[in-house]
């Protein structure tokens, strides 16, 4: 069994990757290391936030680690919120705030196109690896949808014509920029063995 940390707190990341991973690789929280400090994101890029934070598992806890930052880019504001999609509306990194901002900031707006971007950041060994997701759409207009989380029911994929929200969690599972960049990581750590 190969075990790996996955250095994030988003226990709905968590339990999406370990819904994708195959039989074989076991994926630890930071709970299950006794991690429980914030890991600093003060990079001003996805790959640079997500290997930051692999950085961090790996040194200060000796561990395989991948972690992943996810930015929503909006043409029409210039790829806003970015690196700045957790908090968008603010520190204290409140979803429904970010989704209200996103779609108030959209209202004048003629393009409403967009997409996700996944980078998974592995090291293992002490070497570095990168993974990127995406997966383009556009923004709806309003909230439509009950599952998934985060801007899942504003976010409609490419030729869906429903959010992720309305998809339901084993489409988005299966499409989602998070689950492109996890099959990647997933070819890689299968070649390695």
């Amino acid at each position: 069994m190969t075990k790996i940390v996955f250095a994030t707190n988003n226990s709905h990341k968590l339990a999406e990757i370990r819904a994708m991973l195959p039989q074989g690789i076991d994926v630890l929280s930071l709970a299950d290391i006794n991690c429980h400090v914030d890991i600093p994101e003060t990079a001003d890029t996805l790959e640079g936030n997500a290997l930051q934070k692999a950085q961090f598992i790996y040194e200060n806890y000796g561990y395989d680690c991948f972690a992943d930052d996810t930015g929503l880019e909006v043409d029409a504001l210039d790829g806003a919120p970015g690196v700045h999609t957790a908090r968008y509306a603010g520190e204290q990194h409140d979803t429904e705030a970010n989704t209200d901002k996103l779609l108030s900031e959209l209202k004048e707006k003629n393009s409403r196109r967009a997409r996700f971007r996944t980078i998974i950041a592995l090291i293992e060994k002490g070497e570095v690896h990168l993974f990127e997701g995406v997966v383009d759409g556009e923004i709806a207009t309003e909230r439509r949808g009950a599952d998934g989380f985060g801007y899942d029911p504003v976010f409609i994929p490419e030729d869906t014509g429903k959010t992720f929200a309305e998809l339901g969690v084993s489409v988005k599972n299966k499409i989602s920029h998070r689950a492109r960049a996890v099959c990647k990581l997933m070819n890689y750590l299968r070649e390695r063995k």
